[in-house]
């Protein structure tokens, strides 16, 4: 359909005349045909929000999830009430809170896609009775304005289960969240690879991440029972822990004393590096030269690291629950165990005592990672989902 030259009664015959098509503009158009057609082509704008961009998966996620959408053609905005530009990622310098969604709800046109790291409700302490009460009308709020998205997406299967089993009533209304996992940028490890004899433990210091099993695990390399017989020279073995650290946070300051305690009592502090809030040139270069990477938490949501660490062509040993159990494939990207000192020390001993089997389970892991969790891969499954609930075509 054409619209002509904006004249109220303006009347001609396209080229499809003699199929009897005749294009009439019988009034004068609200837009020239130069803006209908720009309109069309106009990119999508997408605004993403998310209460604090600090350092850590879920703010990775962001990070990557605005670059994606970017890369696509859409104008990205993301909105933050804290960010700290000496504690945040370089690209830097979407939400876990859902009560906003009513509010951009005011606007009928705007459509919500509701990306759920962790449902709030179980994030939150319920320690005491008052907190139980002050959390009541909060946890329904969280439930009720979650169910007002257009699309609910979710980091894993793990999560979708939790979720389905955490807010019921949605369930009961056939609501369930797509599974879109979080990527990492492959091209970022591409430099020199191998495979010194010291482990990586990279995580947040805080509680939650289990960081002692690491300590546990290495100390026990000295024993028999943890290895076997042994060629390895367990004096020539480091570990190191490395991760998000801030100072401000009673927690982390206090966790990172404990587990410095817990590798003099292991008698190990010699052999045990602590590097806090390492930026990410620091983080690559550790992960390029480490012979494998220890994730200890324990039904971790999903776990970004694991997927950085086989980017980097390093096998993992972590617990056998969460998200980890989508993302490594047990024997071939690394190791699946139970959280006990044992063993992790048994799987840390088989790629310490052989290089070969560390760096091919390396290169398998690194062509997992780029098959299935790399950015573009995100970024085509991400778009296609703003996309569709943009144009309203979900299935």
């Amino acid at each position: 359909i054409y619209l002509l030259r904006g004249e109220e009664r303006f009347g001609r015959t396209d080229d499809n005349e003699e199929r009897g098509v005749q294009i009439f503009c019988t009034e004068r158009p609200r837009f020239p045909l130069t803006s209908l057609l720009a309109m069309a082509k106009a990119p999508r704008k997408v605004a993403i929000i998310h209460p604090d961009l600090g350092i850590g998966g879920a703010e990775r996620l962001i990070v990557d999830a605005a670059v994606a959408l970017a890369s696509h053609g859409n104008i990205v905005h993301v909105f933050t009430a804290h960010h700290d530009k000496s504690r945040c990622f370089e690209e830097t310098v979407s939400d876990q809170v859902s009560a906003i969604i009513p509010l951009l709800k005011l606007k009928r046109s705007t459509k919500i896609v509701f990306y759920c790291h962790f449902p709030d409700l179980l994030l939150a302490k319920h320690t005491t009775f008052l907190r139980r009460i002050y959390r009541k009308p909060i946890n329904m709020i969280e439930e009720a304005t979650t169910g007002m998205s257009d699309l609910i997406l979710v980091n894993s299967r793990f999560t979708a289960a939790t979720f389905a089993n955490t807010f019921r009533h949605l369930r009961s209304r056939g609501l369930k969240p797509a599974v879109l996992y979080p990527s990492v940028n492959v091209e970022q490890f591409d430099g020199p690879c191998s495979y010194e004899l010291n482990f990586l433990s990279i995580n947040r210091f805080e509680r939650k991440k289990n960081i002692e099993l690491a300590i546990s695990a290495f100390a026990m390399l000295r024993s028999s029972k943890g290895c076997g017989p042994s060629g390895l020279d367990f004096a020539k073995v480091t570990l190191t822990i490395a991760g998000g650290f801030d100072k401000r946070l009673p927690e982390n300051v206090e966790y990172l004393e404990e587990l410095k305690r817990l590798a003099k009592i292991e008698g190990v502090s010699d052999q045990v590096n602590f590097v806090t809030s390492c930026p990410t040139a620091e983080r690559n270069a550790l992960l390029s030269k480490c012979v494998c990477v220890i994730y200890t938490p324990k039904d971790e949501h999903f776990g970004i690291v694991p997927l950085e660490a086989m980017a980097a062509q390093k096998a993992v040993i972590a617990c056998n629950s969460g998200g980890p159990t989508e993302t490594i494939k047990h024997g071939i990207t690394g190791f699946l165990c139970d959280p006990t000192s044992l063993e992790f020390s048994q799987a840390m001993y088989k790629l310490a005592s052989d290089p070969e089997m560390a760096a091919r389970m390396g290169k398998q892991a690194r062509s997992h990672v780029v098959q299935t969790f790399s950015t573009e891969v995100f970024g085509e499954q991400l778009n296609r989902y703003v996309s569709d609930v943009y144009h309203m075509r979900m299935d």
